[in-house]
C-alpha cells in the first residue's frame, strides 16, 4: 500500500514554499486499502506519465470533462458523476483514505465516467491537464485557516485562480464553495482581480447553490444552525492578454 501511495503521490514530487495542506497520509480502514488496491488500475491516474492526458483515450470518448480539487471522502463528487452521465470527471485528492473510500463506492456502484488523481493539485494542472480543456472546475469547501498567519495557505490564490483561467474552455465554468464568510470574501476578492472570469449572476457577487452541486450532511447541520454557505460560478468570457 506504502508503495502505491510513493508512486502516485510524492509530496516533493515538485518542491513549493507553501502548500494549502499538511502532507499525511491518515488511518485508512481495511477496506479503504484494499478498494485502493484492487481499483487503482480502473479509476487511477498518475502524474509521471509524463504529458498531459488524453481524456478521449482516458474515458474512450469525448465529454465535457469536469475537474474537482479536494474532493474530501468523495460522496458529492460520485453522486455529480452518477447524476451526470454525459460528462468526464476528474477528482484531485491528498488525503489516501478519501481516494479510497471513493473509489470502493464507485467500483460498487460501476462508474465509468469518473477518474482520480492522488496528488497536488497545481502538480496535476502544471503537468496533465492542457489549456482550455475543462468545461467546469469545481472547489468545494477548502480549508479556511482561520488565523491570519495561515492565510497564505488558502487555496484560493491569484495565482492558482489564474492557472484554472488557463485550462478552462470559453464558457466554462468555475464553482467555489465555502462556509466561511471571510473566506468567501477573500475568494471574491480573488475572483473579481482576474479579467477573463465573468460573474455568473447579476443579483451580486454570490449564486444560489446550483442544482448539480449537492448538499452535504455537514452543509445541512451547518444551516440548520444558522450557519451560511456561499457559492460563487464565474465563467471565463474572454482570453488571456498574455495568451
Amino acid at each position: 500500500m506504502s508503495q502505491l501511495i510513493r508512486r502516485n503521490f510524492a509530496p516533493e514530487y515538485k518542491k513549493k514554499s507553501v502548500r494549502s495542506y499538511v502532507v499525511r497520509t491518515g488511518r485508512m480502514t481495511e477496506g479503504q486499502i484494499k478498494a485502493l488496491e484492487a481499483h487503482w488500475p480502473r479509476y487511477g491516474l498518475s502524474l509521471f506519465d509524463g504529458q498531459p492526458a488524453s481524456w478521449p483515450k482516458v474515458f474512450g470518448r469525448q465529454a465535457p470533462l469536469v475537474l474537482e480539487i479536494g474532493f474530501g471522502m468523495g460522496a458529492s463528487l460520485l453522486q455529480m458523476a452518477i447524476a451526470e452521465p454525459d460528462k468526464n470527471f476528474i477528482g484531485v485528492e491528498v488525503y489516501p483514505p478519501g481516494v479510497g473510500r471513493l473509489l470502493s463506492a464507485a467500483a460498487e456502484e460501476d462508474v465509468g465516467n469518473l477518474r482520480v488523481y492522488l496528488a497536488d493539485a497545481v502538480d496535476v494542472l502544471d503537468d496533465c491537464i492542457p489549456a482550455q480543456s475543462l468545461a467546469r472546475v469545481q472547489i468545494y469547501f477548502p480549508d479556511p485557516w482561520h488565523k491570519k498567519k495561515h492565510h497564505k495557505r488558502r487555496l484560493v490564490q491569484t495565482p492558482l485562480i489564474e492557472k484554472l483561467e488557463s485550462k478552462l474552455a470559453m464558457g466554462g465554468v468555475l464553482h467555489l464553495a465555502t462556509d466561511w464568510q471571510a473566506y468567501a470574501e477573500h475568494m471574491v476578492e480573488v475572483l473579481e482581480s482576474i479579467p477573463g472570469l465573468e460573474n455568473t449572476t447579476e443579483s451580486g457577487f454570490y449564486s444560489a447553490r446550483p442544482d448539480y452541486r449537492p448538499e452535504t450532511k455537514f452543509e445541512r447541520r451547518g444551516l440548520g444552525l444558522g450557519h451560511g454557505v456561499w457559492d460563487l460560478l464565474y465563467r471565463r468570457v474572454s482570453p488571456r492578454s498574455d495568451a
